[in-house]
């Protein structure tokens, strides 16, 4: 019995110190939470506020924790917008257009987004898709010609790669070649960018365009 009572004193004990502790702050946890969620991988301002929001933090409390935590540089949507444009277009090839509907969702400026985009120029994003198709090509080896453009204009499209011209010059891709009367044909799918395979729908030959990265080139329409 004398065991008993002096374990459940000292459990007592514990819990009262347990208790003794004073609760947070809406404050001290609107710190807490955003240097966790910022140990993990940076955050966009936005991506932060919408966290606290759901954790029940004050809009009020918020805004001011998140301001002067962009004041000493632990939030920096600028520098975030930059990383994540050089990122995702190394690693996931995908255009400016993506890319700018990816930022937009996490919150970022559109001045900020215009910024980070800059240091992607036309003519790189332009390499990129083509060794994309040079990938795809090769993935779709033996494949009938029609079954291959629309796979490489799907995922052309799906990094955010604008639509170009149809094979063999007809206009604007999604569009039909006119007949002589002046009427629209059968649609038929096009690339972005002008892009499309070889003519036959097997394994490229030496030689022929899709051979070799340089003659990605030749895949372009006239």
């Amino acid at each position: 019995m004398r065991e008993e009572r002096e374990r459940g004193g000292r459990a007592g004990g514990s819990r009262e110190g347990r208790q003794e502790l004073p609760p947070q702050s809406p404050e001290e946890q609107a710190r807490a939470i955003c240097l966790r969620l910022l140990t993990g991988m940076p955050r966009t301002r936005r991506q932060l506020a919408d966290a606290l929001a759901k954790r029940g933090i004050p809009e009020e409390v918020s805004e001011a924790v998140l301001s002067r935590y962009e004041e000493v540089g632990l939030i920096d949507d600028a520098a975030f917008a930059g990383a994540w444009v050089e990122s995702r277009h190394r690693g996931r090839g995908l255009a400016r257009r993506a890319l700018a509907q990816e930022l937009r969702t996490k919150g970022v400026h559109t001045t900020l987004v215009q910024e980070a985009l800059e240091q992607l120029d036309s003519e790189q994003e332009e390499q990129t898709a083509r060794e994309l198709v040079e990938r795809k090509l090769r993935s779709t080896r033996g494949l009938e010609r029609d079954k291959r453009i629309r796979r490489l204009a799907g995922m052309l499209a799906r990094k955010g790669y604008p639509e170009g011209r149809v094979p063999g010059g007809h206009g604007p891709a999604g569009g039909a070649p006119r007949t002589g009367d002046g009427r629209r044909g059968r649609r038929r799918p096009g690339l972005p960018g002008g892009l499309t395979p070889g003519r036959g729908g097997g394994s490229p030959r030496k030689g022929t365009p899709e051979h070799s990265s340089a003659g990605i080139g030749a895949l372009r329409q006239g």
